[in-house]
């Protein structure tokens, strides 16, 4: 009988209070001077308001080129238009899985007036390889997204990848082999699940409060998993979090505003490109 070892906390980074967009404010758990990236993950954002006036102004016409972004809805509704003629909402319990791949300009705003907006954005890196390919779309409705439910209460929402028990979700995602979960656990519930030894896990802890082995984390953060095979967390109180994992690209990053490539004269190029109308 094969015995997994449970991965141990690296870090627990508390999440930075930031704004983006036009001003909407969040709060960044991954992408601080705290909490750099994490190969294959570059940002992930935790919004999360019922003032209109913390999320109405949303993200106006921006660029992006070489990766991937994640809008994965618990309340609220987000509509999305591009260069390309796309639009369309994410509502809540809902994901958008874009490729930037060589380009795209699009708009991300609030289809509501007042309400909570919450929710998360995350970057995903794409491999040089797949850096100027054609961008693309997975978008899901919550009624899509398959929920495992374990012993003791604990709850499992699939986004992407497959759970031990062989609940997939409905993103493919070949590029980083990500999993992406939504895990509710009552208190005293244990999550217990095989991750591959050879992709990083990263958890970002949105309600209350677990412990890892005997580290306990508490209040929005972004927890940096060791080495291991399994991932193994305990509510201490009710808690909700995600697990995020991917498969580490060990490659060069040139990192500018919206542009994440492998050289800076790739980021310039970038740059040259939108300025051009080439996107």
């Amino acid at each position: 009988m094969t015995t997994l070892t449970a991965r141990p906390v690296a870090a627990a980074v508390p999440g930075q209070p930031t704004s983006d967009g036009a001003g909407v404010r969040m709060t960044r758990l991954l992408g601080t001077q705290q909490a750099q990236m994490f190969d294959p993950f570059l940002m992930l954002d935790h919004f999360n308001s019922d003032q209109a006036d913390d999320y109405m102004a949303g993200f106006p016409s921006h660029p992006h080129r070489g990766f991937e972004t994640v809008t994965y809805m618990l309340e609220g509704r987000m509509r999305h238009r591009d260069n390309t003629g796309r639009e369309g909402v994410v509502g809540p319990g809902g994901v958008q899985w874009m490729r930037a791949g060589r380009g795209v300009v699009h708009s991300e705003m609030p289809e509501q007036a007042q309400g909570r907006m919450r929710g998360f954005q995350l970057w995903i890196n794409l491999p040089k390889s797949l850096k100027m390919s054609a961008p693309d779309y997975q978008e899901f409705e919550a009624d899509k997204i398959p929920v495992e439910t374990r012993a003791g209460g604990a709850s499992v929402k699939v986004v992407a990848g497959k759970t031990a028990g062989g609940v997939a979700g409905p993103v493919a995602d070949g590029a980083v082999d990500a999993l992406y979960f939504d895990v509710t656990l009552p208190n005293g519930a244990t999550f217990e699940e095989p991750v591959a030894a050879d992709l990083n896990v990263m958890l970002a802890l949105y309600e209350g409060a677990v412990r890892i082995g005997e580290q306990k984390v508490q209040g929005v953060s972004l927890i940096a998993l060791g080495a291991g095979d399994a991932v193994r967390v305990t509510a201490d109180g009710d808690a909700r979090f995600l697990l995020i994992a991917g498969r580490p690209l060990n490659e060069p990053v040139a990192w500018s505003g919206p542009f994440v490539m492998n050289s800076r004269e790739e980021v310039e190029q970038a740059f040259a490109d939108f300025r051009a109308g080439r996107f």
